[in-house]
């Protein structure tokens, strides 16, 4: 399985975005925790798994092949304070989301259902549909 936090693992023009958000998040005193980026199917699936077939709460909508994680085109992270991660402070997961999307990222925070301040993601526009029949983020 793998489920990697290397923004190398991302395609090309998402890892430029994320390093910048990285980048943007320090300069602002926060730093950022990566803590996915690329998964592989067995990653996901046994991700989706988690509060339905296997103890845990639900924490994706999306199995595999349904993810932007899947794809190359997605990264959760968690600001520290600290050396501590901090997941539930809506004032500092404002900024996050704020500094992420100055740097090109759609940031799911702002998601109308299913919320999730950790991740962000580029797609250029494309589908999940469209990249299963072979488009490529550019």
């Amino acid at each position: 399985m793998i489920n990697s936090r290397s923004l190398d693992d991302l395609a090309p023009p998402v890892k430029q975005r994320a390093q910048a958000f990285v980048e943007a998040a320090k300069a602002k005193g926060i730093d950022l925790l990566v803590t996915s980026t690329y998964r592989d199917s067995e990653s996901q699936n046994a991700l989706y798994a988690q509060g339905r077939t296997t103890p845990g709460n639900v924490v994706t909508k999306a199995k595999a092949g349904q993810s932007w994680h899947n794809w190359r085109c997605a990264l959760d992270v968690v600001p520290l304070v600290n050396g501590k991660a901090i997941w539930d402070d809506p004032a500092l997961w404002t900024k996050v989301g704020e500094i992420g999307k100055s740097c090109g990222l759609e940031w799911a925070g702002d998601w109308v259902t299913f919320k999730e301040s950790p991740h962000f993601q580029y797609t250029n526009g494309l589908t999940i549909a469209q990249l299963q029949q072979g488009a490529k983020i550019t």
